[in-house]
């Protein structure tokens, strides 16, 4: 762990914090230690959604693997929970190899799926993922054109050139990128032309109740022509409700996520179907 991972956040003194500072000094370090034990006992899993083409929702497209954690009680802890308070530590490093690790793991299992898999630009170049991930292709050839890793519009940012010498790399191998959140405001359409993502993700915020909000119709579409434009698959994400899916069809989008559809599992189809034949 880095310095900043070993800090003792109770040495912090309590007068010299507001208390809403301090509260939420408080509420990540208890998150961060759940975290931490949860990664010591390797109490970590995908929940597994479905990104369905537009007008065929039984038939989905890829699933994306979602990283969970279990807590001390064995509560199911989603990423929205905790990754703003580790992605910067090296925890959030181990959580990106044990979610890769992990979609690998799928992947080799079940030779008819595509996944994708999120994970920091900051974990590029990292060694430990970078010997998982050669791990993984080594031992299953056909990993790679079925797996797809997603790198958020604000993280992509933070090391623009480094993230398009690594797409580069990777893509050569087979393997697939998506941008995920687009729209969140952190781009430069500048890096966008240099890099190549092959699926464009739409940020949920300008999807949910698009069938009747004029503002995010305008908004999407111009996010949808963008991804057009570059030849980039086009994903709505949190698509809650039957108007919004059916509009979002309407409007060209090739691929719909959320909750409509359903919600993220760790026991996804696949696996159900693997244990029924087990028990027959």
């Amino acid at each position: 762990m880095g310095r900043k991972d070993n800090r003792k956040w109770a040495d912090i003194e309590p007068g010299h914090q507001s208390p809403l500072d301090y509260a939420v000094s408080a509420r990540d370090q208890s998150v961060f230690e759940m975290v931490n034990q949860a990664v010591r006992h390797k109490q970590v899993m995908l929940a597994f959604q479905s990104v369905v083409p537009a007008g065929r929702p039984d038939r989905p497209a890829f699933y994306e693997g979602l990283i969970r954690v279990l807590d001390e009680t064995g509560r199911i802890i989603p990423a929205r929970e905790f990754i703003e308070v580790i992605e910067t530590c090296e925890t959030g490093r181990i959580i990106d190899c044990l979610a890769l690790e992990r979609g690998l793991r799928a992947l080799a299992r079940h030779p008819d799926l595509r996944l994708s898999v999120n994970m920091s630009a900051r974990s590029i170049g990292y060694p430990r993922w970078s010997r998982v991930l050669k791990r993984g292709l080594a031992q299953d050839p056909t990993v790679a054109e079925r797996l797809i890793l997603e790198i958020t519009e604000r993280s992509a940012m933070l090391v623009p050139e480094l993230v398009v010498s690594f797409m580069n790399d990777l893509q050569a191998k087979g393997i697939s990128f998506a941008l995920d959140d687009f729209g969140a405001g952190f781009t430069s359409f500048r890096y966008l032309k240099d890099f190549y993502f092959d699926i464009l993700k739409i940020d949920g915020q300008f999807i949910r109740g698009i069938a009747h909000d004029p503002d995010n119709q305008v908004l999407t579409g111009a996010l949808i022509a963008i991804g057009q434009q570059f030849e980039m698959i086009t994903v709505a994400e949190r698509v809650e409700r039957a108007s919004d899916a059916a509009y979002l069809a309407a409007t060209g989008v090739d691929c719909l996520q959320g909750y409509y559809f359903d919600a993220p599992t760790v026991h996804p189809p696949w696996a159900a179907d693997r244990q029924s034949r087990q028990t027959a």
